[in-house]
């Protein structure tokens, strides 16, 4: 059966790219063994925030944690030994085409990191290049296939950057795609993914403004018989306020079910700590204030 029964809270912290280059300036090589174990302590530190966070206490839903192999093993390793549900992703970190992180043997990899669910990110715009669109499409359906048959529980990320085209078309304003354009596009996505062969459990999208707007992605996720799949709001990096807006726009839809949140919860306590300006155990505990904030946000449904 595809879908998800309960309310998710995934701590989001598969990021690889965007940790080694926004807060180590790594860019265009390989970190090296020093950042790499710096990063990897970045990790713990997140993870540590989730634990503090379930001990102080966490009513109803599911929490749950996304982090990756190449930063995260011990982490995943832990998750498995605690009982903690966790998502691992696939693709190549920071590709604008999607790539499978393991190559041909991906189907090995994913057996051997046996996690509760399996996460891939993929940008789609509509109005790309055809050729693009059917590259990652195959690429999508041969995943989506194999989770399927499988029994494994897939999460399908999509990001809609705009074209130059879209933004000419509201000024140039991100604010006002967002807003006024992406929300339609986002529908058209999750069409074009069907259409090509992706069958998520799970879909990950971009924070919507309108309840409206949620309402339409609600319904065309569970087309055809998909009663049970769902939506979760990905944070998307943005302040605890914006962020707030696109939980209770969804929080309220039948069809979404929780969020996948993850620099908007740690990014500020990681950069205060790798400065300096914060102890190991303050970045421990705000990141565990975030994540519970906002859980309490979703399940105010207000």
């Amino acid at each position: 059966m595809k879908g998800y029964p309960n309310d998710l809270y995934i701590l989001a912290f598969d990021h690889r790219g965007t940790l080694t280059k926004g807060i180590l300036g790594v860019a265009d090589r390989k970190p090296t063994n020093e950042e790499a174990f710096k990063i990897a302590e970045m990790k713990s530190i997140i993870f540590d925030g989730f634990l503090l966070a379930k001990n102080k206490g966490i009513d109803g839903g599911d929490p749950a944690i996304l982090v990756d192999e190449q930063f995260g093993l011990d982490i995943q390793e832990k998750a498995k030994e605690m009982g903690i549900k966790f998502a691992a992703p696939v693709e190549k970190s920071g590709k604008e085409v999607f790539e499978m992180e393991y190559g041909e043997n991906y189907k090995e990899k994913i057996e051997e990191v046996d996690a509760n669910f399996i996460k891939v990110l993929i940008r789609w715009n509509p109005d790309d290049d055809l050729e693009v669109r059917e590259i990652q499409g195959s690429r999508i359906k041969d995943l989506s296939n194999y989770l399927t048959d499988s029994n494994k529980k897939f999460l399908l990320e999509f990001l809609v950057p705009a074209t130059e085209e879209q933004l000419a078309t509201v000024a140039g304003s991100q604010e006002r795609y967002d807003s006024e354009i992406r929300p339609k596009l986002a529908v058209n996505v999750v069409e074009e993914l069907r259409e090509k062969g992706a069958d998520p459990d799970i879909w990950k999208i971009e924070g919507l403004d309108k309840k409206e707007d949620c309402e339409k992605i609600a319904k065309v996720i569970k087309d055809d018989g998909r009663e049970d799949v769902i939506a979760v709001v990905l944070g998307r990096g943005a302040d605890n306020n914006k962020v707030n807006e696109w939980l209770k726009a969804g929080s309220s839809v039948n069809g979404y079910k929780g969020f996948a949140i993850g620099r908007s919860i740690f990014w500020d306590s990681l950069v205060g700590w790798h400065k300096g300006d914060k102890t190991r155990e303050a970045a421990v505990d705000e990141i565990a204030n975030s994540y519970l904030g906002f859980i309490s946000t979703y399940q105010s449904k207000d």
